[in-house]
């Protein structure tokens, strides 16, 4: 039986919030006896282990106490209760460079965070080949590292951290740094770490990545532990808990595909910069995303059905109404969409006061990875194109996939392997 290389007891962390900066100096200087703050639980009773050379990842919204627990674990924080026990070497990526002088050039900050490690300055040197080569900055590592771009200061950083043989790896959101180049080099070191038997505590909102790596997941929920399990039973019941469907009344009914009177987009997490104009004429007054059961929700697994529904409203009569919509990547890019024209679905022509539900179904081939769900309601009038109202951005599709391909989508191909004789 594998020895334990983390253990997490009953660990609860408390912040004291609060209201005026006054009152938490009259409370430091014993000026009051009456409580001025209140409490906020980041953590609360938290308890799990990671054996040795296993790689556990962590998952929960924002707030769950993610990299709170990571930071008591590498003692960056103190835990209000309960105690943590950490059996081997630490390297941690949390706040990338966090120990770096900028007045320093990058040579300097090599040695000074191997020194800050426990290294000799003879063990840095047999590291430092390893170190640049990965960074791979050239001659920027003999400048300060005050000029550096942000690229190249998280290469750096990063490389620092990766090369100093750690028995324990704790990453938080640190793969996704620098360029696709370079995120594949430290996805690279990420899997020779698996390959040499390193424990692993794994943070990430990349779900592809968690479902790809992780031999157990955690699920946090407003700083407690919610379950844990194997990568795909938890990445499905966090779809549940972003579409606030893991509470009483789910559990007591089941799941649940609609609510009366409860607008779909209220389940849906929504971008606060979305862009939203048009003539008024019309409005998609209500619009949700639905995996293959039916609900609702924001994530969608890469080669399963899923569904776009819209509500659009009329406030005047229009002839032929045109419901559209397109996903783009993270960087703008539309990357495929469609409309009830190019489907050649005769909309008709809806009077005033009237509305419609339309949806359009497909399989998300999609490759894994963040998108941005745009929609829109348009028409011709007089031979022009006229917009009623569009909705950019208005919504994020997350894909999870256990499947690596090249390219935005999937072709699906099947392969056949034939051996032969020459």
């Amino acid at each position: 039986m594998a020895q334990t290389a983390i253990e997490v007891e009953q660990v609860t962390k408390i912040y004291k919030l609060y209201d005026k900066p006054s009152q938490r100096l009259r409370e430091s200087l014993g000026l009051t006896r009456k409580k001025l703050y209140t409490e906020h639980y980041a953590l609360q009773n938290l308890n799990f282990t990671v054996g040795e050379g296993e790689t556990v990842g962590i998952i929960g919204t924002n707030g769950s106490g993610k990299s709170t627990i990571l930071k008591i674990i590498t003692g960056v924080l103190s835990p209000t209760g309960g105690k943590v026990k950490v059996r081997g070497r630490i390297s941690a990526l949390l706040e990338l460079g966090a120990g770096f002088n900028m007045e320093y050039t990058g040579i300097e900050n090599v040695y000074l965070n191997g020194t800050m490690m426990g290294f000799s300055r003879e063990e840095i040197d047999g590291k430092m080949e390893a170190i640049l080569d990965f960074a791979d900055i050239g001659d920027f590592v003999y400048q300060p590292v005050k000029t550096y771009s942000s690229g190249m200061f998280v290469r750096l950083a990063f490389a620092v951290a990766i090369n100093i043989e750690p028995e324990i790896l704790i990453v938080d959101e640190a793969l996704s740094v620098g360029d696709v180049f370079f995120q594949n080099k430290c996805y690279h070191k990420f899997e020779e770490f698996k390959q040499m038997g390193k424990t692993i505590l794994f943070v990430s909102h990349d779900l592809n990545s968690i479902s790809r790596y992780c031999d157990r997941v955690i699920l946090l929920n407003k700083g407690e532990k919610l379950a844990e399990g194997i990568p795909k039973e938890m990445v499905d019941l966090y779809k549940k808990v972003l579409v606030r469907q893991n509470d009483k009344t789910y559990q007591e009914q089941g799941t649940r595909k609609e609510e009366p009177g409860r607008l779909w987009k209220e389940s849906m997490t929504i971008n606060p910069q979305k862009d939203e104009y048009g003539s008024g004429k019309a409005e998609i007054a209500d619009f949700a995303i639905l995996d293959k059961e039916g609900n609702y929700t924001n994530i969608v697994e890469k080669g399963k059905e899923f569904t776009i529904r819209m509500r659009a409203k009329f406030y005047q009569r229009l002839d032929y109404p045109i419901i559209a919509f397109a996903i783009k990547d993270i960087h703008g890019t539309t990357i495929t969409g469609t409309n009830t024209m190019y489907e050649n679905i005769n909309t008709g022509c809806p009077e005033a006061g009237e509305s419609f539900i339309l949806e359009f179904r497909q399989q998300m081939d999609l490759q894994g990875g963040e998108y941005l769900l745009s929609l829109g309601c348009t028409g011709y009038e007089n031979g022009e194109l006229t917009v009623y109202h569009r909705l950019y951005d208005v919504c994020s599709i997350t894909v999870v996939a256990d499947k690596v391909a090249d390219g935005f989508f999937d072709m699906n191909s099947k392969v056949e392997l034939r051996y032969c004789r020459d």
